[in-house]
């Protein structure tokens, strides 16, 4: 068997790299408050999802008017799925607010 370079896989896994490292610096050279500023960045990703969601479908009814039974379903479908990830990430989002809040009141 021959050894494949493992060289290869820097390319691919370089993006996700780049994109991992915006939180970790931000939550070790910021300590609590930069989990804190983390948790707010991740609210405001959520309510724009939310916010999004609720534009893309308002835009469907609006433009297309109103759609058989079948397209409604898809529909309202995506908008629960989208409300739905944007809530967990609100929640998430808030968990890491507290989470910045408790560790800087004891320990900072």
């Amino acid at each position: 068997m021959q050894k494949q370079s493992e060289s290869l896989l820097l390319l691919p896994l370089l993006p996700i790299f780049l994109i991992g490292m915006f939180p970790i610096l931000l939550i070790g050279l910021l300590g609590f408050f930069g989990l804190a500023v983390f948790g707010v960045l991740l609210v405001s990703v959520g309510l724009t999802s939310g916010l999004e969601a609720h534009s893309h479908f308002n835009e469907e009814i609006i433009v297309h008017g109103f759609a058989r039974n079948a397209e409604r379903g898809v529909q309202a479908s995506d908008l629960q799925q989208a409300t739905h990830f944007a809530a967990l990430l609100e929640v998430a989002g808030l968990a890491l607010i507290i989470a910045g809040g408790v560790g800087f009141y004891y320990y900072g």
